[in-house]
Order: C-alpha cells, then structure tokens, then sequence
C-alpha cells in the first residue's frame, strides 16, 4: 500500500438509493465530499451490468484520488485496474486472489467473529470490515450484531486494520472508535442520507478527530 488506508470506508447498493437518484450521480458527491475508498457492491447486476459501471466509476475514483475496490469479482477488479476487491465467506481463498493481482493490490475480507480477524490476517488480508456491529436491516441476514465486546476483541488483536460495519451512525461513532476500529464501513448512512454530502463531512469530522 503506497498510501495509509481511510478511516471511511464506503460500500455501494443502489437499492438503497434516494428515489431517482442515479447511483454515480450519489458516488460523485460522496467523492466531491471526501470518500477516499469505495467497495463497489451491487449483488443483483450481472458482469455485463457491471462492466460499464465498475469502468465509470473507476474514472470518478481515479479523478478523486480515491481507491476503488470491488466485492468478489476479481475479474473485474482486473479488467478495469480496480485498486483491489472485497472478499466475502463464499469467495475464492485470500492466497488464491493475492496470486491473481499481485501484491500490490488491495484485499479486504468480510469477518464477523474475532477468529475469522486472526484468520483473515493470517492469510494475508489488508484489512477486515467486522460486524454487523449494531442492528441494521440491510445486514439481517447475518444474524444479531456482534456487539461492542466482540468489536473490542477484533481490534486488540492488533494484527490488521479492523473496520466497523452495521448500523454505525453519527451518534454512536465514538464510542465505535474507543473499542480499537480503525475506521467505520457504512452503506446506507451515506447512500440513502438526504443530504450525502452533509452526512459525509460529519462521519469524516468524528473520525479525523
């Protein structure tokens, strides 16, 4: 990594998006406004929905200095020079996507236990988002939140950058970072705020305190 990884880590689904809002259009303010690392995350698109896409949006990020990485596909991290990819409990092994972009390229893996952290970083992860954290609807699947305790674990392990991800909002921020986070992830808390550009800079503010 040529350059320290943000404390703000924003992760896209346009289902989330305020009604007819094109999602780049979103993504542009959130740069405009000082995202620095976008995870590209649209689950239902296929690749050839995602082609045109990933490539615009690789144009945004390169204009803002921005990463982009992107969830599982690492074909298509290849095919528009995506900064990395995101890998969740169903995607090819870490060592395997590491061979296939090289060692310069960023991987983020999805964890949810303290040892899935250990794993992670055994294998040669950058980093973790570790959550849900707090209760959030678009994270139900994954069962109950984690909770602070666990968080706290997952960040004294000390072994690799943790990002706190679920329900994580202004108000409860701090006390987030006070149990080790190196950042927070969000999707919703920025996507699907009134005003993005607003909810950006006051995360930012809470987080470069």
């Amino acid at each position: 990594m040529s350059t320290p990884l943000p404390s703000l880590y924003l992760i896209t689904d346009q289902q989330q998006l305020p009604t007819g809002r094109p999602l780049l259009e979103v993504l542009e303010e959130l740069l405009n406004a000082g995202v620095k690392m976008i995870q590209l995350r649209e689950k239902n698109l296929t690749a050839a929905e995602l082609f045109p896409l990933a490539s615009e949006l690789r144009e945004l990020t390169r204009s803002h200095a921005c990463r982009l990485l992107i969830n599982d596909r690492i074909d298509l991290a290849l095919a528009v020079d995506a900064d990395g990819v995101h890998l969740g409990g169903h995607s090819l092994p870490v060592a395997i996507a590491r061979n296939l972009l090289g060692p310069e390229k960023l991987i983020g893996v999805s964890t949810h236990s303290p040892a899935e952290v250990s794993t992670a970083a055994e294998q040669g992860a950058d980093f973790v988002t570790f959550g849900p954290v707090y209760n959030t609807p678009s994270k139900a699947a994954y069962g109950p939140p984690v909770g602070l305790c666990n968080l706290k674990q997952a960040c004294h392990l000390g072994s690799i950058p943790v990002y706190a991800l679920g329900g994580v909002k202004t108000e409860n921020t701090t006390k987030t970072l006070n149990c080790g986070a190196f950042g927070v992830a969000m999707i919703s808390a920025l996507i699907a705020a009134k005003s993005p550009t607003k909810a950006c800079r006051k995360f930012l503010q809470l987080l470069n305190k």
